[in-house]
């Protein structure tokens, strides 16, 4: 109860608190961004170079489409084909990428013998194209 004399008070919201709470968030996330990442190497500290260049590896796709079709990099290629003509994509030295984008469709069976296929050949790396 409000006796006459005393002077009405003012309603007022306090921001600070608030703001604080947003900078702790803030800082959570951030701090927890920072584990996500994941080190594949150890740490070193690389000498400086004048010449350095990023060394870029090929990307060579095979796609395979709903009807069992092959191709590679968008040129239409038979399966007796597909290692020789990799093998002339490669460059000397270079570690290739090779990506299987295979329709949803296709049967597992066709999948799995151009994997086989692209397994044999040496010195490329395998990887199959998904959505997430």
């Amino acid at each position: 109860m409000q006796l006459p004399n005393e002077p009405e008070s003012r309603l007022e919201i306090n921001i600070v608190p608030m703001i604080d709470v947003i900078f702790s968030i803030l800082a959570f996330f951030i701090i927890s961004t920072l584990f996500l990442t994941r080190s594949e190497g150890l740490d070193v500290n690389l000498p400086k170079a004048a010449t350095a260049q990023a060394q870029k590896s090929a990307e060579i796709t095979v796609t395979i489409d709903e009807e069992g079709e092959i191709s590679l990099n968008r040129k239409p290629l038979e399966l007796q084909a597909l290692q020789e003509t990799i093998q002339q994509e490669i460059a000397p030295g270079t570690e290739p990428l090779v990506i299987v984008n295979a329709d949803r469709s296709v049967d597992h069976g066709r999948v799995v013998e151009v994997m086989d296929r692209l397994r044999q050949l040496k010195g490329i790396k395998l990887a199959i194209a998904a959505e997430r």
